[in-house]
């Protein structure tokens, strides 16, 4: 394979070297991109570059023969699907439209056809997955399957793959935002950063929380529980403390036993809504690491699964062209538990109302 000449485009500007080889050669290991710089065999517009050189829009950078590392992504994107590790997130999947065939994407039907199947919304620039409950985001804890990994599926021929805005739990179900160009990204993180975007869950608790409307605010650290994966509430000047705000509002509840919340969360941290439901006395119903009320028994034909639902997103679209409004279905575990309640789904959710801060 002989040596290529890449332009930098208008979309990787400030992009590090490394970031880029990243996205252009995701099987590259650093190790040996550093030895590729350190022997001069990758150069910017000629001259002797490092790892963290940032770079400008129409730069060529000179990439050295890399095939073995190339055909190693391409084996792995287009493995078949082991069989027998389909998940309970494949069979839960959204209702949302299937967006059309998107011209010029890498062809892994597995992965490719699953995200068309969970698309709320896309255009050129965004797209929206009803994330369902049980599918990671990224991976680590021994997740093989996630929508990062999936999203290799999406990478254009420009080698450009579409990237992560936010996150969700795991076991949380609902709207996931996805940038599809650098730009996006770049945007939709500034957005998330003021604050700009406005994020509403649903969530079914246990007891009634009294007044039905209110403030959750405090702060928030890491290190409750074994290896330090849950967060505890922290004192104002603790080490690596974060303040936290939440807006919750009942919708409707089942006598004392249980009631639906709308959530509105001011800021972003891990596990802020989880925490702050059960800082409260009203943890969220199957929630296997904040769920701590002694002898209490799931009601009768509900599942112990985490009843929590990022269910909408509104945010400028990056693009400029007017705002993002994405509203996810309930997951199936929560419809079964509407029905078995009585809830209405379309009731007026008292959160619409709540302030911005």
């Amino acid at each position: 394979m002989a040596v290529e000449t890449k332009k930098v485009h208008a979309d990787e500007a400030g992009m590090r070297l490394d970031r880029w080889f990243k996205e252009h050669y995701p099987a590259l290991p650093f190790g040996h991109l550093q030895k590729l710089l350190r022997t001069g065999q990758v150069r910017v517009d000629g001259r002797r570059v490092k790892t963290h050189t940032r770079l400008s829009p129409g730069q060529s950078v000179r990439v050295p023969p890399m095939s073995p590392f190339r055909d190693c992504d391409t084996e792995r994107r287009e493995a078949p699907k082991p069989s027998g590790t389909s998940s309970a997130a494949e069979r839960q999947m959204g209702s949302g439209p299937a967006a059309s065939r998107r011209p010029g994407m890498t062809k892994n039907k597995s992965d490719a056809e699953f995200l068309q199947s969970i698309t709320l919304y896309e255009d050129r620039e965004v797209l929206v997955l009803n994330k369902p409950m049980g599918l990671a985001v990224q991976g680590g804890s021994g997740a093989v399957r996630h929508v990062d990994g999936m999203l290799e599926a999406l990478r254009t021929k420009d080698g450009v793959k579409p990237r992560l805005v936010h996150r969700l739990d795991k076991d949380t179900s609902g709207v996931l935002l996805i940038a599809k160009t650098r730009l996006a990204a770049a945007a939709l993180a500034k957005t998330f950063r003021s604050r700009s975007a406005r994020k509403i869950y649903w969530a079914l608790v246990a007891g009634v929380p009294r007044p039905h409307q209110g403030r959750i605010s405090g702060f928030l650290a890491k290190g409750g529980g074994p290896g330090g994966e849950r967060m505890r509430v922290a004192k104002h000047g603790e080490k690596e403390a974060s303040h936290a705000v939440t807006y919750y509002a009942v919708v409707d509840h089942a006598a004392q036993k249980l009631a639906w919340l709308s959530l509105k969360p001011v800021t972003g941290r891990t596990h802020q809504l989880r925490a702050h439901c059960a800082a409260i006395g009203h943890p969220i119903v199957g929630d296997d690491k904040y769920f701590d009320i002694e002898n209490w028994e799931l009601p009768g034909g509900m599942q112990n699964r985490l009843h929590l639902l990022a269910r909408r997103l509104v945010i400028p679209h990056p693009g400029g062209k007017g705002t993002i409004d994405v509203t996810a279905p309930l997951p199936p575990h929560m419809q079964q538990s509407w029905n078995l309640l009585g809830f209405d789904a379309k009731r007026y959710d008292p959160i619409e109302q709540a302030p911005e801060e």
